[in-house]
């Protein structure tokens, strides 16, 4: 590369030496010439007191005037054309000095251009080597993880196993979160909308709060605790949380699916179970509200069997079939379940038997037969999973802004350590970002995340637990990502790669359209819930343009109020989910006409927008009512003619399609003659809106513009009557009325745009 850039280098130089010669010759001769002039000029020069004297006074036409005249006309003649001479010289100089001086240039830029290449080429390659090297480097760095990963599974012992991580599934108001806060012995119901739990709560059980729980219980059972906690999380029961839902699922190890006992099992609840057969999760059944059965006898907090022998007959009698009914409901969806106490050792060892526990959530009657039952579960059944791994696995459950911290993030530790001062590397949409860890909060134990209490700080946390992570720039991090961490013998690259492979899957679900609603909510996990809902469980789906975190300002009013302008006033709307709306914002939407629908509630939200969306849908269907034309071919009976002229009443079949109220008629054979609108519809003596393939009905029609036209002269039986169809209608009719049309109807449709010739 030297070699050939120093070559460049000699050759632009030899040029512009061999220029510069070409000049020097140049001048050198330009001078030469002026020389030889300046000679020739003064062997002319003459005396001016030469020849002979004149007299003044002498006559002027004198033979001695007449030669001098001559000799200075010779002169100057001689001195004008040197002067024309030395112009032309000095013009070709000039000219010399010019192209000389711009292959100077040239030469120049052609030097310095060859440089700059040879300089960029370097550059290039260098670049190459440098991503090459990178990638060399990434690879490397991700064998030696794979490595370390496989070392750190291998040193797994059984005597070193995690929390097992529990999560609470169900329909809404079975008493998932008052099941939870019986276990805990606090409150989070009352802090939450309308009872129904709105984000992911993390909640750690340390062993001895289970021992204690579960002492009464174990004084029969006698089962040696060897977990060192339990991990429950909370997640939202009513099926609009699908995403949150599924999130916990697939982060749990055995799952509580809550049951109301008066009621069986409910939509929601089978959708949970068939979520948590798809992943393979084993779970209980807490047959819950056991305390509704008519006279029961409350005996708190004590283990279900105690409480069934206090019981009447007739109580135990109503206990037993309901609790049967909900065996054979989920017999129906494929699930052998029994009460846990009359499960055989056969039972137990069958992985698709499910343990039934009777629980009170009210009363705290069952709940130690519950946490003993997970417990045993874990020990018996997952002892392999729960050992205890070093590979971090962690999950980000909610990004938060939180007073005197700023923003932070709730993660889930299953395995491994997370330790403040970690460089860990978040995933966020705008790509990975790399942050020191500044600290790492718990709850105090037995306290949920959500609830604000004095934090306890960390230095080292060891999985499995939820915890807080303060940091810089974490406000973009995406909920539901992997969160990983940079150690000395990893590659930064590879590890930014590994976090982000999950991106692309949220980035679909995020992805905008071009015309719609604009979604707001409190957090990414919301607004993340909200989206899955309103894209995928809703039919037909709602469309979304826009999305924001936080309180609604100003300008996302104005953002989503150029809806009204693209013709879309139905989605110049925000959704706003758990969100403050200043009095200046909702001044500002009623200015600009746009609405703003709040609620706490996800399903609330959707129903007030389906019902301004089914509001509107009517009105516009009236609005075009009367240029919707529904596609219909009818024959006339001859033999029920009642009036052949103004108005013209006559029985007809309808052949094909739907005939309705309002419908013009024509007959195409008899060049598209209309024959004018159907006014009413009659079968039987009773008036009817519309009348479908195969029915015979009589019809009246009124033509305004032509009230002479007359049955019998103009047309007659020989001829059917078609629906008059333009492309106005038939667009109307995609538009507004796309529902009540069969696929035969819009076959018909297709036939009458090719008798019309409709394009």
């Amino acid at each position: 590369m030297d070699a050939e850039k120093k070559a460049a280098e000699e050759e632009a130089k030899q040029k512009a030496e061999e220029e510069a010669r070409l000049a020097e010759e140049a001048r050198l001769a330009a001078e030469e010439e002026e020389k030889k002039k300046e000679e020739e000029d003064s062997g002319d020069d003459w005396d001016a007191d030469s020849g002979d004297d004149w007299d003044a006074d002498s006559d002027a036409s004198g033979p001695k005037l007449d030669a001098l005249e001559q000799r200075l006309q010779q002169a100057t003649s001689v001195e004008d054309s040197d002067d024309d001479e030395d112009l032309i010289e000095k013009e070709k100089r000039k000219e010399k000095e010019r192209l000389a001086q711009l292959g100077k240039e040239r030469a120049e830029r052609e030097r310095l251009q060859a440089i700059k290449d040879a300089e960029m080429e370097e550059q290039e390659a260098e670049m190459e080597r440098q991503e090459m090297l990178a990638a060399q480097k990434r690879e490397e760095g991700k064998k030696r993880r794979l490595e370390q990963e496989k070392a750190n599974i291998a040193a797994r012992t059984r005597d070193d196993l995690r929390c097992p991580i529990v999560v609470i599934m169900g329909h809404v108001d079975t008493g998932k979160t008052k099941l939870l806060d019986k276990i805990r012995k606090t409150n989070v119901q009352e802090g939450e909308a309308g009872g129904i739990t709105q984000q992911i709560g993390a909640t750690y059980f340390e062993k001895k709060t289970l021992l204690t729980q579960t002492e009464k219980l174990n004084e029969t059972e006698k089962f040696d605790l060897t977990l060192p906690g339990m991990l429950v999380i909370d997640t939202p029961g009513h099926e609009s949380f699908t995403n949150l839902r599924s999130r916990g699922s697939s982060l749990c190890d055995v799952a509580i699916l809550v049951v109301d006992l008066m009621h069986g099992l409910e939509q929601q609840t089978i959708e949970s179970l068939q979520m948590l057969r798809k992943k393979g999760t084993p779970f209980v059944v807490a047959l819950n509200k056991v305390d509704r059965c008519y006279d029961w006898k409350t005996r708190k907090d004590t283990p279900i069997r105690d409480a069934l022998k206090e019981q009447s007959e007739g109580t135990l009698q109503e206990f037993r079939s309901r609790a049967d009914d909900a065996k054979l409901q989920l017999q129906e969806q494929g699930v052998n379940s029994n009460i846990y106490w009359e499960m055989g050792d056969d039972d137990w060892t069958n992985s698709d038997f499910v343990p039934l526990v009777p629980t009170s959530a009210v009363t705290g009657e069952g709940v130690q037969d519950i946490l003993l039952l997970l417990c045993q579960i874990s020990q018996r059944k997952l002892w392999e999973q729960l050992m205890w791994c070093a590979n971090l696995q962690c999950t980000v459950l909610e990004v938060k802004a939180i007073d005197g911290l700023g923003m932070t993030v709730d993660v889930l530790v299953v395995n491994g350590y997370l330790r403040e001062g970690d460089k860990a590397v978040f995933c966020t949409l705008d790509g990975p970002i790399v942050a020191e860890i500044r600290g790492l909060l718990t709850p105090p134990p037995s306290r949920e995340m959500r609830i604000k209490s004095e934090y306890i700080h960390h230095k080292e946390i060891k999985g499995a637990l939820g915890v807080k992570v303060i940091g810089n720039g974490l406000e973009k991090v995406m909920a539901g990502t992997p969160v990983m961490v940079v150690g000395p013998d990893d590659e930064v690259e590879d590890i930014k790669a590994e976090v982000m492979s999950d991106l692309t899957r949220l980035q679909e679900k995020l992805s905008t359209d071009k015309k719609g609603v604009m979604v707001q909510a409190s957090t990414l996990g919301a607004l993340e819930a909200l989206l899955q809902f309103l894209r995928e469980e809703t039919k037909p789906p709602i469309p979304v343009s826009a999305i924001g975190i936080g309180t609604i300002h100003k300008r996302d009013v104005t953002k989503i109020s150029i809806m009204n302008e693209k013709g879309c006033p139905e989605y110049a709307t925000i959704l706003a989910f758990d969100v403050p709306v200043p009095k200046e914002a909702r001044e500002h939407a009623e200015e600009v006409n746009v609405r703003i629908f709040t609620a706490d509630i996800i399903y609330h939200l959707f129903d007030q927008f389906t019902r301004f969306m089914e509001q509107l849908q009517e009105k516009r269907r009236e609005d075009a009512a009367a240029i919707a034309v529904f596609p219909s071919i009818v024959k006339i009976l001859p033999q029920h003619i009642f009036n052949q002229k103004d108005p013209i009443i006559i029985g007809v079949e309808v052949v094909e399609g739907i005939l309705k109220v309002g419908t013009p008629l024509c007959v195409p054979a008899l060049g598209g003659l209309h024959v004018g609108v159907v006014t009413s519809i009659e079968q039987n003596g009773r008036e009817q809106e519309t009348a479908r393939k195969g029915l015979s009905v009589a019809i009246k029609i009124v033509n305004e513009n032509n009230p002479t036209i007359t049955y019998g002269r103009q047309f007659d039986a020989s001829h059917s009557l078609y629906s008059s169809l333009t492309r106005a209608s038939i667009d109307a009719l995609k538009l507004h009325f796309k529902d009540k049309l069969e696929n035969e109807d819009w076959r018909l449709v297709v036939k009458l745009k090719k008798v019309y010739n409709i394009i």
